[in-house]
């Protein structure tokens, strides 16, 4: 029996202060329970570790959903960021996302102040060793202090600190990230709990001192400040943006570290875990594409307090003496100062399969987990399933429906869903062509998607629920003012030289918009749409020219929905229906599908399957629909 120092009674402990674990945290205060946020080190909250950098290509729409659903991070970037761009804008609307430059310790402070300001919140340093149960049920958490919280539910959002390794070159050091120590226990804790372990591995690029670098060698990337940001609470953006720059490595730094191949971690076999297929090292990028002399590079600056550049495109784990030499060999870089090396981190993670969409532990009730645990890589995918797990933890407490949102309500569903269903065998990240329904999906209309459910949920507060409301109202009027309809005399010049094809007779500012006519040259010629943002005109416009494929979007959603309608349940064993191949039968036994919808994606389930199921569920007198 062990004698632990029991110093406080609380509903939920949150492991782990990462982008996860913030969530998390907030997510359970905010909506009324006594919470306690542990972490190994008060200076790693918030930390980012790698890019110092929020958003990107699906990276952006899922801050935004989270921004939509009560979260922290859209407003945390926004007042800390130090230059932001809309990405992909000569693609489709569904494809363009935001992606902001961060101050690194701006947002770390930040974040670390709304903590502390959060009621029912208490933020502790220490580390995590074990989580305890009960007849399937947490009951507490041990910290090596020997100190035992109890609790009833658990959110472990350890990120990359599990039994972590730094790599470069010859060196290796158990360590986590950035020199942080790392978590020596947890992982035999959920050995014990029957959790499937894995590893991964990650990677950063060196920082150089600024000082030390010729930028009249790289191009210049500015900012923008025609763009909405992340968050629907922020009512500007910074007009004053830092720059970064971009510049390519050549044949030399090729060469270089083609010669010492057989130095890299990555290939003398060192390092054997699984590293993130879309964000591959510079030897990575070297061996794979071969053909190619020269690959991008970004300059992007660690914040206005520092020197520290950081250097994206160039994650490595060479030795230093390497890196030396192929940094300089990158024109711009020939007097650059180190100031950090470039390493790889290896880590503990779990298999997610051993998930319900809730991300709550199938085996242990209250027993949840969120982030680079579950086998993500990036703080985006991080802090959304941080704020998910965090509310599910809560609504279970409160013996409540919990959010499970559907692929055709968000990215975040889209990315649970993979989880959940499919698995990972590398760390995943979100992309927005793993959306079915991108068109629906698009970053510029989460609140109409999202808010009212965060509100249902009870993380939409007042304020943040009155400004959706105002938008909505303002959204209305724009519609309204589409049906307004123009004089054939007055419109037929401008339209005839903006479009193609006759007009002949009056024609609404809708028809123009059907026409290919931007709402921005309509607000202009006609003084419409007074008063009413841009961004809210962006989504109104949109939603008219794709008006089309966003039918049939809804048309198959519909279709969809029938599927979700046929319940299965967590207790059939699928070993005992006949007529499912082997396979099947192993991998639906696996997963325990909630749905013949979501046993329709899982890997080794095919449509004859799905028919066996469906018979079979009416031969049960369709107990589970």
């Amino acid at each position: 029996m062990n004698n632990y120092i029991k110093i406080d009674n609380y509903d939920a402990v949150v492991i782990g202060a990462g982008h996860a674990g913030c969530e998390a945290a907030l997510a359970l205060a905010r909506t009324g329970n006594k919470t306690a946020l542990l972490t190994i080190n008060l200076d790693a909250i918030a930390f980012m570790a790698c890019n110092p950098s929020i958003g990107g290509t699906a990276k952006g729409h899922l801050v935004r959903e989270l921004d939509a659903l009560g979260g922290e991070m859209g407003k945390n970037i926004d007042k800390t960021m130090l230059q932001i761009k809309m990405l992909n804008r000569g693609k489709g609307v569904a494809v363009q996302s935001l992606r902001a430059q961060a101050d690194k310790n701006a947002y770390h402070r930040e974040m670390k102040k709304t903590l502390e300001n959060t009621p029912n919140l208490s933020i502790i340093q220490c580390e995590a060793t074990d989580i305890l149960t009960e007849n399937g049920t947490v009951t507490g958490v041990v910290t090596n202090f020997n100190t035992l919280l109890n609790c009833k539910t658990v959110v472990v959002a350890t990120g990359v600190y599990l039994n972590s390794d730094i790599v470069i070159g010859e060196y290796k050091k158990f360590s986590g990230p950035n020199g942080f120590q790392n978590a020596t226990y947890l992982t035999d804790a959920l050995i014990r709990l029957g959790f499937k372990i894995r590893r991964f591995k990650t990677g950063t690029p060196a920082r150089l001192d600024g000082r030390t670098i010729d930028y009249s060698k790289f191009t210049v990337q500015d900012g923008e400040t025609d763009v909405y940001p992340f968050s629907y609470m922020t009512k500007e953006l910074k007009k004053e943006q830092t720059p970064c720059y971009l510049g390519y490595t050549n044949e030399q730094t090729k060469q270089i570290i083609l010669s010492n191949l057989e130095r890299s971690p990555l290939y003398n076999g060192v390092i054997t875990t699984t590293g993130p297929r879309y964000c591959p090292s510079i030897e990575t990028k070297v061996v794979r594409f071969s053909d190619k002399e020269r690959h991008q590079i970004f300059l992007e600056p660690e914040g206005v307090d520092t020197n520290e550049v950081y250097v994206q495109g160039m994650s490595s784990s060479m030795p230093v003496d390497v890196q030396e030499q192929m940094y300089r060999s990158v024109e711009g870089f020939e007097n650059a100062h180190f100031m950090r090396y470039a390493y790889a981190i290896e880590y503990d993670c779990i298999d997610s399969l051993d998930l319900k969409p809730t991300l709550e532990y199938k085996n242990v009730s209250g027993l949840f987990t969120a982030g680079q645990i579950n086998g993500t890589s990036g703080y985006e995918e991080a802090a959304v399933q941080g704020l998910i797990a965090g509310l599910n933890a809560s609504m279970l407490m409160k013996n409540k429906p919990q959010l499970v949102l559907g692929r055709n309500e968000a990215y975040a569903g889209v990315l649970i869903d993979d989880l959940v269903t499919k698995g990972t065998n590398e760390p995943y990240r979100i992309m927005t062509s793993r959306a079915e329904y991108r068109l629906i999906l698009r970053q510029d209309n989460t609140d109409v998607r999202l808010t009212e459910i965060g509100r249902n949920f009870g993380l939409v507060d007042d304020e943040r629920w009155q400004v959706y409301l105002d938008r909505c109202e303002i959204t209305k009027r724009a519609n309204e003012e589409l049906k307004t309809s123009v004089p054939y005399k007055q419109a037929y010049d401008f339209v005839t030289k903006n479009s193609t094809g006759e007009i002949y007779g009056a024609i609404t500012y809708e028809d123009m918009i059907k026409r290919g006519i931007s709402i921005k040259l309509i607000k202009e010629q006609f003084n419409a749409f007074e008063g009413i943002p841009f961004d809210i005109l962006e989504t109104v416009e949109t939603d008219v020219r794709y008006a089309g494929y966003i039918k049939k979007e809804l048309d198959s959603i519909k279709k969809a929905e029938k599927l979700k309608n046929k319940l299965l349940g967590d207790d059939i064993n699928y070993l005992n229906i006949n007529g499912l191949r082997v396979e099947a039968r192993e991998k639906l036994n696996e997963v325990k599908p909630l749905n013949l919808d979501q046993a329709s994606r899982i890997s080794g389930v095919n449509p004859a399957d799905i028919a066996v199921l469906m018979v079979w569920l009416k031969s049960n007198d369709g107990k589970r629909e």
